[in-house]
């Protein structure tokens, strides 16, 4: 354990931190949700644009989940991803955003095209 701070203020930003970590050990909370870690990831089997692992549990791909859920609602939360990526994309993930963006254009594109077709 870190020498316990002399400052009153050091001292308790000391006293939380010792206390995150011990609830964080006696929750068994992995080291990438603490910020001590990163999670490491075979970036040949995940694809974070198209099918991301984290979106994809009990073989329910989310957005299926989100559609069905929303139904008539589904096109404007397509068009709130579109409009989030192509915004942050300079300033958070670059390319990846730009593809993501491209993904929820593509859906939207094909959701309006199965709505409407013959």
């Amino acid at each position: 354990m870190d020498k316990e701070p002399k400052g009153y203020y050091d001292w308790i930003l000391w006293k939380i931190k010792q206390e995150k970590k011990r609830m964080d050990e006696e929750a068994n909370v992995p080291e990438y949700l603490t910020g001590k870690g990163k999670l490491t990831i075979n970036k040949e089997l995940e694809d974070v644009v198209n099918h991301p692992i984290h979106y994809n549990k009990s073989g329910i791909e989310t957005i299926d989940a989100i559609e069905a859920m929303t139904n008539e609602g589904f096109d404007y939360y397509l068009q709130g991803n579109i409009m989030k990526y192509l915004w942050r994309y300079k300033y958070k993930n670059g390319v990846e955003d730009l593809e993501k963006a491209q993904w929820y254009l593509n859906k939207l594109i094909s959701t309006i095209k199965d709505r409407y077709k013959d």
